[in-house]
């Protein structure tokens, strides 16, 4: 069932088994677990099917330096299906190695293996569309696929790894009408969660204050409560819930909202691969199931080690595209089309800078000179990405002088000092807004730098290729743009000390009995990888043991006697559905 809260009584209650906060990837993946379970699942979303300028200006907010990091409205989608209305669809799992404490890498040390994911990691390769969870060229395709660079072998890179891609799937869209036929879990639209209410012992969440833009104020109480509202949202919902923890909940030692990571990204240099361009296929391959695979160089686990490095992997990427001398029609094209890109997307492609008229006019004469070339590109963008079901991912360029630049993806190193919080200036509901306060580290500068060196080694030892870059400007290129966007993580960290962590290893926070988060916030390393696969996993994982224990609890009411009067299960009094 899907309701609208204006639709709901004023001072009205929710009640429901287990109440999870925030539609998304996180949210959604959770309630279908519990599709015909009998447990009653209230699923609370701010938003409702399609973006309002009102909803999603509840996320504005202030960022110390916006040179690093985009404003918090930007990246980010308050309605229904989340942020998976926007997103690229990559999908990728995190490394063995992610998992481990690294005594080069601060903070490092998940309370659990990548073993414990292993289960639950193929269900979210299949809700993500992503289809079957496997990551290798040899183990995908029969006959092992083209190689990215033909002749390329290095103790240090491996190029068999994949990213697979989603449609990309809008979570709501695809799953709304499965959640809509339930009986069992009640969606509520336009539903904001401005504060949780603890029991005055502090160890359990009573209750959840529910508002509308409107001016309807409600309650939702369950037995067991879950934020699933991203990596930004989650930290001020539990920075915000003073009025019995006063510096927030699970915040006892400030750590809500600090070790605050992205990824870092950039492109860089100029290769000149010494091969045939027939050797080279840095594009997409398709899978048997019809899925986008493409490799990439991963700097291998026992380099990690050896070296001392974080997580590092590396595409071939074409030249930058605000730069007209690559004489590319199809990237000038891409550089005059930037008005109709969305700003998740130019910003990273195209970046802020304000071209010169000399300058556009120097980009329209490269589309002029090869209009064939461009109108091929814009057919096949037309074609295989806007109307396409499945679309094509990203742009590839094919280099007939073989000559490429390096588009970089590497884990950020957790940093108490990066951090999110809350600021004094409020929203129409009347929270605090937050400030963002995004840094980087030398270790990170450290991982990047020496990755791209021994990159450039191995091109040269193996005699396929020769990067050029000037290595003192490592650091501008891997923060031209700033912090990823969308990819919010580390906020509420996971581990089995409360002194460093917030949650623990079965995401509960710590000293609260019935209060869970599933979201990328919980992540205590970054990885390489863009998160919404493992948090896709995550919340399943978490979904598994929340089943277990309404069950557990419903066993042992069954065997105390039934509940009183006012603990009756009554998930929606009145409404109309959406």
């Amino acid at each position: 069932m899907i309701l609208d809260a204006n639709n709901l009584p004023d001072d009205g209650t929710l009640r429901a088994d287990v109440c999870i906060v925030g539609a998304g990837a996180a949210g959604i993946s959770m309630a279908l677990q519990f599709l015909g379970s009998g447990i009653e699942v209230l699923l609370l979303e701010s938003g409702a099917l399609r973006e309002e300028p009102d909803t999603q200006a509840l996320y504005a907010g202030a960022v110390a330096d916006e040179r690093l990091h985009s404003p918090p409205d930007r990246y980010r989608q308050r309605r229904f299906g989340g942020t998976t209305t926007i997103w690229g669809g990559r999908c990728t799992p995190l490394d063995p190695i992610d998992f481990e404490a690294r005594d080069y890498v601060p903070h490092s040390g998940w309370p659990f293996a990548r073993e414990a994911l292993l289960p639950y990691y193929p269900q979210a390769n299949q809700l993500c569309e992503a289809g079957d969870f496997s990551y290798t060229a040899a183990a995908t395709f029969r006959d092992g696929g083209r190689p990215m660079i033909e002749g390329f072998e290095s103790a240090y890179f491996s190029s068999d790894t994949l990213e697979r891609f989603s449609c990309p799937t809008d979570f709501g869209a695809r799953y709304g009408q499965r959640l809509r036929s339930a009986s069992n879990i009640s969606v509520v639209m336009h539903a904001n969660v401005t504060a949780i209410r603890l029991l005055p012992a502090g160890d359990r969440v009573a209750a959840l204050d529910v508002r509308t833009l409107g001016g309807k104020r409600l309650q939702a109480h369950a037995a067991h409560f879950v934020l699933a509202a991203g990596g930004l949202e989650v930290a001020r919902l539990l920075l915000a819930s003073r009025d019995v923890q006063a510096h927030g909940l699970g915040n006892q030692h400030d750590v809500v909202g600090r070790y605050y990571m992205c990824h870092l990204a950039g492109t860089i240099g100029a290769l000149k691969i010494l091969k045939s361009p027939g050797a080279v296929h840095h594009g997409y391959e398709i899978s048997e199931e019809g899925i986008y695979c493409r490799r990439r160089l991963a700097l291998r686990p026992e380099a990690q080690r050896a070296q001392r490095l974080g997580n590092f992997i590396a595409r071939l990427h074409h030249p930058r595209v605000t730069d007209p001398a690559h004489h590319s029609s199809v990237l000038s094209l891409l550089y005059l089309a930037k008005p109709l890109i969305p700003y998740e997307y130019a910003r990273r492609l195209l970046g802020d800078e304000h071209a010169s008229v000399r300058t556009w006019f120097k980009h329209l004469g490269n589309v002029v000179t090869g209009p064939l070339e461009a109108i091929a590109f814009a057919w096949h963008m037309l074609r295989d990405r806007k109307l396409a079901q499945r679309k094509f991912p990203s742009i590839i360029v094919t280099s007939k002088a073989n000559l490429y630049s390096i588009d970089f993806h590497a884990e950020q190193q957790p940093n108490a000092a990066s951090r999110v919080m809350l600021d004094s200036a409020q929203d129409a509901l009347g929270m605090q807004r937050l400030r963002i306060d995004w840094r980087y580290t030398p270790g990170d500068v450290d991982t990047v730098t020496r990755a791209i060196e021994l990159l450039a080694a191995e091109f040269n030892r193996r005699g396929v290729g020769r990067l050029d870059y000037e290595p003192a400007t490592v650091e501008a290129e891997m923060t031209r743009y700033g912090a990823y966007g969308g990819h919010h993580i580390g906020t509420a960290r996971m581990g089995s000390d409360p002194r460093v962590s917030v949650v623990d290893g079965n995401c509960k926070v710590h000293g609260i009995d019935n209060l869970f988060v599933a979201s990328a916030a919980t992540f205590p390393t970054s990885s390489q990888a863009n998160p919404t696969l493992t948090v896709v996993a995550l919340s399943l994982r978490l979904a598994a043991h929340l089943r277990g224990l309404v069950r557990a609890e419903a066993a042992a009411t069954a065997i105390a006697g039934p509940p009183q009067p006012d603990g009756h299960r009554n998930p929606i009094a009145a409404g109309s559905p959406v």
